[in-house]
């Protein structure tokens, strides 16, 4: 299918923030898609990411979530930076910003409002654990790739499984680095106790960042199968 790519400027109240949207050429109304963002910014991966998504008959958007930082692409050669940046990201802050993404997708006449997912990766994977919860009255599914830090934060997002109500998939890597084993039995351990609709995969050979191809830690066979099952999983839920 093909696909346009556009910037869109949104309100938060901390002034515009950009974001990225990407939808099926034509007319019709399709589910849409929220996607957030690496600890890298919104990129040429990510912007590549969103279009694929679009590309399934989605209208997806990415919110730049580093929209209040002065510096919003860091190299993937600069993990200090980035590790430093993302400790900056207010999660209710991200909360707004993701609503207001989610009100764009809703403002848009090509959008069936009612059928809205999210996904992310990195520090993203963690916001849509979070947004799971924090916005489950507008979310059909979520995907959460890699989403270090989930039992970390005041509240952190694994306090709030609870909260929420949409079936999950969510994919991590055995070999992750950044992400301790234990934080992931603690997630599943959490989404089991509460009764949570999910589906968690572990990639035995995979690192951190498994997904993204423009990273040395790109696993081709992992990130093939977890697109696999993403397309499945958003096409149940969302079409």
């Amino acid at each position: 299918m093909d696909v346009s790519g556009s910037m869109v400027q949104l309100n938060t109240s901390d002034g515009k923030m950009e974001a990225y949207v990407a939808q099926p050429k034509g007319d019709g109304a399709y589910p849409g898609v929220v996607v957030i963002q690496e600890a890298f910014g919104v990129n040429d991966h990510i912007k590549k990411v969103t279009e694929r998504i679009a590309a399934e008959g989605y209208v997806a958007i990415a919110p730049d979530i580093f929209h209040r930082e002065t510096e919003r692409l860091i190299p993937y050669s600069d993990m200090k930076k980035a590790i430093a940046t993302l400790q900056r990201v207010v999660d209710g802050k991200a909360m707004e910003d993701i609503g207001a993404a989610i009100a764009q997708l809703k403002s848009q006449g090509n959008v069936k409002s009612g059928s809205i997912g999210v996904t992310g990766f990195c520090m993203g994977g963690r916001l849509t654990y979070l947004a799971a919860a924090h916005h489950s009255g507008d979310l059909k599914c979520a995907v959460p790739y890699y989403g270090g830090g989930i039992p970390m934060g005041n509240p952190s997002p694994l306090s709030r499984t609870g909260e929420i109500k949409c079936p999950m998939q969510l994919f991590f890597g055995a070999k992750d680095q950044l992400i301790p084993p234990e934080h992931v039995e603690q997630v599943k351990a959490e989404l089991t106790a509460k009764k949570a609709a999910f589906q968690l995969e572990v990639y035995p050979e995979a690192g951190h960042g498994f997904f993204c191809d423009d990273r040395e830690s790109y696993h081709e066979t992992s990130a093939k199968d977890a697109w696999e099952k993403t397309k499945v999983f958003f096409a149940q839920h969302l079409k």
